[in-house]
Parts: structure tokens; C-alpha cells; sequence
């Protein structure tokens, strides 16, 4: 890493001149082209996210997940109550500008104003949100507001090691991979090795480009098929 050396000539971090902590997230609304993040509100969103999480033809989304899975409709109330009135975690709902339908769910948690870092979790996507642009500017629209406008210096993702499909959705967005913590949770009954990711505020412009550039109408045919994958334009930021 990048360092100076003091006095003793040992090497030690780069100074951080005017530092005093970030601002924490308030759950405003988040507006992108496709989609808007709302603060989790049962009265508003829980019929919505019932019934599109109740379109996949099984369970297979909730198992790497500390919740769920829900099929009867009053528990999944509780949980969004209790969603709704978190403030770390701080939860959001994903909409579609177009419909007005609420379609999955991640949350701001882990929040370190003090030392500007904070992770995206319960990233919670029903089927029509998956591999849609919803799903990937909704990622875009929490990383943007975490490093621009709350001024965070890094961004977590963070997913058991076995959850193959979330490591490579970390990587297609542009987080880079730190290793493995063994043994650091149990959920489910079961014990959890958690990988981390991470985005840090020195990478956000390039990668903050290769967004704009994969969201843009221009990225995409006339049939809505991408020209240019985010995978590709996030590894360009890497090399």
C-alpha cells in the first residue's frame, strides 16, 4: 500500500488531512433512470415484495441469507416492520420507475462514520429484478450516495465463501476480492466463512465511469440486449 515513513524510518499510512468522520445515512430517496430507493415502509411496499418474491419457483434465493425464506404473508409483515425501523442496518426498496412496483430490497449496515466505511447488505432481489438494469443501477445509486454524497472511503461486500453466485456479482461490480474469514459466523444452524470485497474512494471515479457508461440507452440494442458487459468496463478500471 501507499505509505511515508516517520521519523524511526518505518513506514506508516499517508496522512488523511482534514478528516472528521462522514455523515451517516438518513434513508432519503435515491432517483436513478430506471429505479429509486425508498426506506423500507411495510404499509407501502410489503404487498408489492410478497408477491415478487413469491414468483420464484423455489427457495433457492434465501439460502445464503439470515432470513427468510417467507411464505406466510403476516410474517413477512413483522420482518418489514421490524425492517423499516432499523437504522443500521438501514434498508431500502428497490422500485421500478416504470411500474411503481417494489421489487427487492438492500440495505447501508456496518455504518463507520468514524472511519468512513460501510457495507451493502440484504441484497434481497426478486426475479424480475435479477439481470435486469434495475438490479445493477439500484447497486449504483447506494454506492454513489455512500462515496459522493456521504463521502465514505470504502465500501463493503461481504458473502459466505459457498455463495458462488454473490462473489461474482461483487466482481461484475467492480469490488476487488481481500480473502476469506474463517469461521466468522453461524447462521441457519450452519457455520459461515465470509468473503470480503471492497471498493475503496480512490477507485469510485474510474468505476463510477464505467456505470455511466454501461447504463447509458446508448449501451444497449434495440431489443434492451447490453452492447458492452459491466464486467467488462469495471475489469478495464482494474488493470
Amino acid at each position: 500500500m501507499p505509505h511515508q515513513l516517520n521519523q524511526y524510518d518505518q513506514p506508516i499510512g499517508l496522512d488523511v488531512p482534514g478528516w472528521n468522520g462522514c455523515l451517516r445515512p438518513t434513508g432519503e430517496t435515491l432517483t436513478g433512470k430506471y429505479c429509486r430507493l425508498e426506506r423500507a415502509n411495510p404499509q407501502l411496499h410489503a404487498d408489492d415484495l410478497f408477491q415478487a418474491y413469491q414468483a420464484a419457483t423455489d427457495e433457492r434465493d434465501w439460502t445464503y441469507l439470515s432470513v427468510g425464506p417467507f411464505t406466510d404473508r403476516q410474517e413477512f409483515q413483522r420482518y418489514l416492520q421490524q425492517q423499516s425501523e432499523s437504522k443500521d442496518p438501514l434498508h431500502y426498496i428497490v422500485i421500478d420507475r416504470a411500474s411503481g412496483k417494489a421489487l427487492g430490497t438492500l440495505a447501508l449496515m456496518r455504518i463507520d462514520d468514524k472511519n468512513g466505511v460501510v457495507e451493502v447488505g440484504f441484497v434481497i432481489y426478486s426475479p424480475a429484478l435479477k439481470h435486469s438494469r434495475i438490479a445493477t443501477e439500484a447497486q449504483f445509486l447506494l454506492m454513489s450516495y455512500a462515496l459522493d454524497t456521504l463521502g465514505y472511503r470504502r465500501y463493503e461486500w461481504k458473502c459466505d465463501s459457498l455463495n458462488a453466485p454473490s462473489r461474482a456479482a461483487a466482481l461484475r461490480l467492480g469490488f476487488q476480492f481481500e480473502g476469506v474469514f474463517r469461521n466468522l459466523v453461524i447462521y441457519k444452524g450452519r457455520t459461515r466463512d465470509t468473503a470480503w470485497f471492497s471498493i475503496i474512494n480512490q477507485e469510485w471515479p474510474q468505476l463510477k465511469q464505467a456505470y455511466n457508461a454501461w447504463l447509458s440507452e446508448s449501451n444497449f440494442d434495440s431489443q434492451g440486449k447490453q452492447k458492452v458487459s459491466l464486467s467488462q468496463l469495471t475489469a478495464k478500471e482494474h488493470q
